[in-house]
């Protein structure tokens, strides 16, 4: 009897899965293996929050497999090693992994060529829309403008959605170890899962997302990122789905999985683009570990940034608007280091992934894709045009909430007991001129 090996990474789930469909086309019996590699933790990516989604991802998992009759082995250890083990102990002829693009998942990806060979198969377009690799301009290896990729991104042929399995075999006698719990850092953590998921899914108004995903008080977003992340979700299937459902509020939804295979295809071309800058300014940032940490905290006396700050340390998320004021803030009204911001919302981001926060920070910095790296984001001004009223401050900074409609934007007028903006607000004019001048 033929067995083959479906290697889970970032594709938990049994809905359009094309490593599960090709492990199951070309074995009688499937494994469905995930292995806990130290490596991740090593590397600085196991962070609390995203250990304890994974947790619960690995955990939905194995109950949709087992209603199909198979379970999910867990192993832990070298990821190409304990595969070798498994596809030894199975006597399995193939082994079926999802492409990615980190620097782990290539080196992963090396190692476990070197033990199968052409018995490995690599599947293309499982964690994107598009595969990374497929869509090149004519003079270099990759976009790195996101306007004409999209472009092109849009004619690209989208494979076929795949139906979950209803059945699986899998052979007895293959062992592993519990599924894993993990506590979170923050307190409102999303539960994960592929159930989690699809019912956040069917429950979002993709209609309203045009005119309202970047109202901050609207919190229209899809917040489906973290299942996309984790692949608990298919962004194939969410493309296909909002293509067909229509709108303007679907369309600015495929925009943005755009943007998501947009870095990832980056970041395959430049992988030193997860740490250094991708077009490098030749800045020479200022350090001020204070002002990072007041950064850190919420606590700038800017209420629109400290706003953001306490919903991602709270929920481990935080709405992409928010995203784009605290990076903005930190890079160019404090021209601190964007490594720093990174490495801040990778700790505690439950959908901390790699290519997109990393080019997302180089894209806000000025050294990333950005065409206008000059590009400057008053957090007052802004604070106006997407939180008018002053709801999601109220939200998040609850000691302002007595302040009336948007002046709370403003504290230093009307509430000296919070604490004095960490740069002044005719400092912050000057420095943001400035950074439109030199950036």
């Amino acid at each position: 009897m033929t067995v083959s090996i479906a290697l889970f990474t970032q594709d938990l789930r049994l809905h359009d899965n094309p490593v599960l469909h090709a492990a199951r086309a070309a074995g009688e019996q499937v494994v469905p293996l995930f292995v806990l590699d130290p490596a991740v933790e090593s590397a600085g990516f196991a962070a609390p929050n995203r250990l304890a989604f994974l947790a619960d991802c690995l955990a939905d998992l194995d109950t949709s497999l087992r209603r199909t009759g198979s379970r999910l082995v867990l192993r832990r250890g070298d990821t190409a090693e304990q595969v070798a083990r498994v596809a030894t102990e199975a006597d399995a002829s193939t082994v079926h992994v999802a492409a990615g693009v980190s620097s782990y998942a290539r080196r992963r990806e090396a190692a476990l060529r070197k033990h199968f060979g052409d018995r490995l198969h690599v599947h293309d377009a499982s964690l994107t829309v598009v595969g990374a690799g497929r869509l090149t301009p004519a003079n270099r290896d990759h976009y790195a403008i996101f306007t004409p990729y999209h472009r092109v991104w849009q004619e690209a042929p989208w494979r076929t959605v795949l139906g979950a399995p209803r059945k699986l075999d899998t052979p007895d006698g293959i062992g592993g170890e519990d599924l894993p719990t993990a506590r979170p850092a923050s307190p409102a953590l999303p539960r994960g899962g592929e159930k989690a998921g699809r019912d956040l899914r069917r429950g979002w108004d993709i209609d309203a997302y045009a005119d309202l995903h970047d109202d901050l008080a609207a919190d229209a977003t899809s917040r489906l990122s973290p299942y996309l992340h984790f692949g608990c979700l298919s962004p194939t299937e969410l493309a296909v789905r909002a293509q067909q459902h229509g709108g303007d509020g679907a369309q600015a939804f495929v925009r943005q999985l755009a943007w998501r295979d947009f870095h990832h295809q980056v970041l395959a071309a430049r992988p030193e683009a997860a740490h250094d800058d991708y077009r490098t300014k030749g800045d020479h940032w200022h350090h001020d570990d204070r002002e990072a940490e007041a950064w850190r905290r919420g606590r700038t006396g800017y209420p629109i940034i400290d706003a953001a700050m306490r919903q991602l340390a709270h929920e481990g998320w935080m709405h992409n608007r928010g995203r784009l004021l605290t990076a903005s803030f930190l890079t160019k009204s404090l021209y601190l280091d964007w490594r720093i911001g990174a490495a801040h919302f990778l700790s505690l981001l439950v959908d901390g992934d790699v290519a997109n926060n990393q080019l997302n920070w180089q894209w806000v910095a000025g050294t990333g894709t950005d065409t206008r790296p000059n590009r400057v984001l008053n957090p007052l001004r802004q604070a106006d045009r997407y939180d008018p009223e002053g709801r999601y401050v109220r939200r998040w900074v609850p000691e302002l909430a007595h302040l009336p409609g948007a002046a709370i934007h403003r504290p230093w007028l009307l509430a000296p007991d919070y604490p004095a903006p960490i740069v002044d607000p005719d400092t912050l004019s000057a420095r943001l001129r400035h950074a439109r001048g030199l950036n």
